[in-house]
């Protein structure tokens, strides 16, 4: 099914034309339009086109007013003030126009698919391999799950990569002290789980980090590993892959409980640029981008200096040889720009390290790897924090690990479900709690802009009241139930009926759902999706409180609001599934 023209974009559009027949040299120009508590819309374009024009604006104003084409979409326009526009749509346009989105049977509600769509390569979700994943990984996978349903949504062609540590110094370490300790890693026992034998790994990583720090011959043994592992001596590379297979299948045990799809394919770690690392280099020195200092390949910067005012340059090779972060970065770069053929580069990073990505893409941009038509960007984001206001730990203050948290939300949801269920068996209530506990922890952090800090409390996660996806997943269910008492009726539209207040409120934000996708998918904002819709959960239970539905006073009425029910559940359903959260039919 085709698109369907949005209301805002229709009264757009007439307006344009309006004004460019009045103003010739205005053609094209913006007329401003925006949601009003006035009328539907306003616009406030014609105030700065009459002053460039030299035009009285009021004047002006009346002039485009006259010469708009109002067809079935446009109910009144009036000038206001100064010169602005006041417009009110009928409401035969808005039952038609829902009941057009209502009508595609892609279930996309008529969004349309970007005209243009490029290639994004999205780096997020970055565990390390031996390592448990904690509470800091959570904000990285949320993010990027989101960003990329809400691309792909839009038509955009979308890689995603998990870059995953999974090379380096401390599995040379790690390596080494089980060939020297084999004995504390013992998984005969055919009951050991993911989490189990992860959990084991991460004990064995903390011994090994504890020797090499103390001891200068393990070191010096673990670092002699590092070399083995690089060359791709056959027994070091066997332990590896035995580490990385072991992590991968916890990795996957932790994504799946966070309700997100992560592919074998996908995950490209450290490791598999591995084989790029000494070309990259060799281009970077050879163009005169990197140059050698103290024996390191190193690249400079005029506005980075330390504390001391000296320069401090990108280390893309250190001076014994070993290349840092910054090596296997840029040759991701590499990969991704000519093997991927990617326009769009996005790093869902914590913000504490935007310098690094900062001189990583200048780097790029300099040898010639990233221009005008290929374009990177960091996403980064702000910290999970307590309820003290610090950085969220344990209270023994260690960091906390996710799969803790998530179980510590299911659980509460769960409570929650319990005390409200009506029809509920025990495993629909189990299932139900994980549906609202992971959404919940996922709302919470979606519904801040991604760059803010922000307080991780349960409590107020699984409330029924405020901002929470619970709120919002209760709304859905509300409906699901009007729907099922309903019977035999069915949701129609209606487009000759007059709409109340509280109908016309959420029908104009139900057709806004095209528009803020497009948004929110331009912007990499889900928060912006998130807060769009919890406005209407509002909508609706304004109109819920207002509007009897299957007692209102005639047939035709009755369809009509099911009708708005129902196009209300399919927008709320498809939004939270951009955002990674299910919708239980009951709650």
């Amino acid at each position: 099914m085709a698109s369907v023209t949005s209301l805002s974009d229709s009264v757009q559009q007439r307006l344009a034309s309006a004004l460019s027949a009045t103003l010739p040299e205005a053609a094209g120009a913006d007329p401003l339009l925006r949601r009003s508590d006035r009328a539907d819309f306003q616009a406030n374009g014609i105030l700065a086109l009459a002053k460039k024009a030299g035009s009285n604006p009021r004047e002006l104003a009346t002039q485009v007013v006259a010469g708009v084409d109002s067809g079935d979409v446009i109910e009144d326009i009036e000038v206001s003030g100064p010169g602005f526009l006041n417009i009110t749509v009928s409401d035969r346009a808005i039952v038609a126009n829902l009941a057009a989105r209502y009508a595609d049977d892609t279930g996309r509600l008529g969004v349309p698919h970007a005209a243009h769509p490029g290639t994004t390569v999205i780096d997020y979700a970055q565990p390390n391999v031996a390592k448990e994943m904690h509470v800091g990984h959570l904000r990285s996978a949320v993010i990027g799950d989101s960003v990329v349903q809400l691309l792909e949504f839009t038509g955009e062609n979308v890689v995603r990569r998990h870059h995953i540590g999974d090379w380096g110094t401390q599995f040379g370490m790690l390596i080494q002290y089980l060939d020297e300790h084999p004995h504390e890693l013992d998984h005969k026992d055919a009951q050991v789980t993911g989490e189990q034998a992860m959990s084991n790994l991460d004990r064995l990583y903390k011994a090994a980090r504890r020797l090499f720090d103390s001891d200068e011959e393990f070191k010096t043994r673990a670092r002699r590993r590092v070399v083995d592992l690089q060359a791709g001596d056959p027994k070091t590379l066997a332990m590896w892959q035995k580490f990385v297979d072991e992590s991968k299948i916890y990795f996957f045990s932790v994504f799946e409980k966070l309700d997100m799809e992560i592919r074998d394919a996908d995950i490209v770690g450290e490791s598999g640029y591995n084989d790029m690392l000494a070309e990259t280099c060799r281009l970077l020195e050879e163009s005169g981008v990197a140059v050698r200092s103290e024996g390191a390949l190193c690249v400079f910067f005029d506005d980075v200096k330390g504390p001391d005012g000296n320069p401090v340059p990108l280390i893309v090779q250190k001076s014994d040889g070993g290349y840092g972060y910054a090596a296997t970065d840029l040759s991701a770069i590499r990969d991704r720009v000519f093997n991927l053929k990617a326009n769009t580069l996005l790093y869902v990073v914590d913000a504490r390290q935007a310098l690094h990505f900062r001189m990583v893409f200048e780097t790029a941009r300099r040898a010639g790897w990233l221009n005008e038509d290929v374009k990177a960007q960091q996403l980064a984001f702000g910290t999970v924090l307590g309820k003290d206001g610090k950085p969220f730990k344990t209270r023994e203050g260690e960091t906390v690990r996710l799969v803790d948290l998530l179980d510590e939300a299911i659980e509460r949801a769960s409570a929650v479900v319990r005390e409200k269920a009506q029809d509920l068996s025990e495993r629909e209530i189990a299932e139900r709690g994980a549906q609202v506990g992971i959404g919940a922890v996922k709302y919470a952090d979606l519904s801040t802009s991604a760059i803010r800090d922000y307080k991780f409390d349960l409590d107020q996660m699984v409330s029924l009241n405020g901002d929470t996806s619970v709120y919002l997943q209760y709304a859905y269910a509300r409906i699901q139930s009007i729907l099922r008492k309903a019977g035999e009726v069915r949701p129609a539209a209606h487009a000759g009926l007059e709409l109340a207040e509280a109908e016309r409120a959420l029908g104009l934000h139900v057709d806004a759902f095209a528009e803020t996708v497009r948004e929110a998918a331009a912007e990499y904002a889900p928060h912006k999706l998130a807060a769009y819709l919890y406005q209407l959960a509002s909508h609706y239970t304004s109109f819920y409180d207002k509007c009897p539905v299957l007692k209102a006073e005639t047939p035709q009425l009755v369809e009509n609001r099911l009708f708005l029910c129902d196009v209300t559940a399919r927008t709320l359903h498809q939004g939270m599934a951009l955002l990674g959260i299910r919708t239980p039919e009951k709650l």
